[in-house]
């Protein structure tokens, strides 16, 4: 009896670990800008607008479906990343390429 509840704990615990790191559908990644050399800016170059694209489809769309950077307007792409840049174990410096990259570089 108590070998059938140690596999449906361990099966219900495999079963939420992977729950918690569910995609959803939102914009598809080959749907997202891919920077180039007319998208860098005067506060954001074309090697951190790559960076910032490299991190957000890698580190931001491991766990969840990726909005495109249109979706949101640069003060709420602050709030999103204040949230979520911590959760995807991103450093300052990370959060601030991919801030670059969803504003296009504003």
């Amino acid at each position: 009896m108590k070998k059938q509840h140690l596999i449906g704990f361990l099966f219900v615990a495999i079963l939420l670990s992977f729950s918690s790191c569910k995609k959803s559908s939102f914009a598809a990644t080959d749907t997202l800008y891919v920077p180039t050399a007319t998208d860098a800016t005067a506060t954001a170059t074309l090697t951190q607008l790559q960076s910032g694209y490299n991190l957000y489809k890698n580190s931001c769309g491991a766990c969840h479906g990726l909005y495109s950077p249109d979706s949101y307007s640069a003060s709420n792409w602050t709030s999103i990343l204040a949230s979520m840049a911590p959760k995807a174990g991103l450093s300052s410096a990370d959060k601030a390429l991919v801030y670059k990259y969803v504003t296009r570089g504003k």
